[in-house]
């Protein structure tokens, strides 16, 4: 990639962001978050990729965030169609912390349903930041055929997308609770109950959805 001017603190910087030492990782990640320079774009998205630290891959996010839009959000789109799910996954979290809607195009239904759990998640927070006006009610039917997926930290990450689209995802929410599969019902019928009373908690929420089912009903009366 082109570098900045070779000086010594360049060269340190650079050569931190692959350092041995996850400290070490994170002050370069901050030093070039505080003095951003296009030409370390590459590298931090490089580095997002790889890097095994939630908090270092936070600072590489953060650092991205303060290059221009314009410069990285092209970067990140690319990145997209990598092999790698963690470079996709951090892609996507990367894109939703700039929000810049141009990136929108980008968020296909195949990222929404990716295989990687982590990847479709981070996907389904990035739609609902970048989602144009007008088109939240698609993004729901997109998102709600995903319904039942997963353990509960992938079914929860979900349910948050789906509310932050607010009421449109009401119609949507109908059909899910009598679908066929039990696990998309209750799935339905907790997110639906998170939508009406929001701090109710999701395990609550899960289980009245169960206790709701085994009575028979859909728990959308009234």
């Amino acid at each position: 990639m082109a570098m900045p001017t070779q000086d010594t603190d360049t060269l340190r910087v650079l050569e931190g962001l692959e350092g041995a030492d996850s400290s070490v990782r994170l002050r370069a990640a901050l030093a070039v978050g505080t003095a951003p320079d296009p030409a370390y774009i590459d590298k931090l998205i490089e580095r997002c990729a790889i890097e095994p630290e939630f908090h270092v891959r936070e600072m590489l996010t953060w650092a991205l965030t303060r290059h221009p839009a314009a410069m990285a959000v092209p970067k990140l789109i690319d990145e997209l169609r990598s092999e790698r799910a963690q470079a996709r996954s951090q892609a996507l979290h990367t894109l939703s912390k700039i929000g810049d809607r141009r990136a929108w195009p980008a968020i296909t239904r195949e990222l929404l349903s990716d295989a990687d759990d982590e990847v479709a998640r981070s996907a389904w927070r990035a739609a609902v930041v970048l989602v144009p006006e007008g088109e939240e009610a698609e993004l729901a039917g997109v998102l709600a055929a995903q319904l039942g997926r997963g353990e509960r930290e992938t079914q929860l990450s979900l349910s948050r997308a789906l509310i932050a689209l607010g009421e449109v995802i009401l119609p949507t929410l109908r059909t899910a609770v009598t679908d066929l599969d039990p696990r998309v019902r209750t799935h339905g019928i907790a997110t639906g109950r998170l939508l009406r009373d929001p701090e109710a908690g999701f395990e609550f929420a899960i289980e009245e959805a169960k206790r709701i089912m085994a009575l028979g009903t859909t728990g959308q009366e009234g």
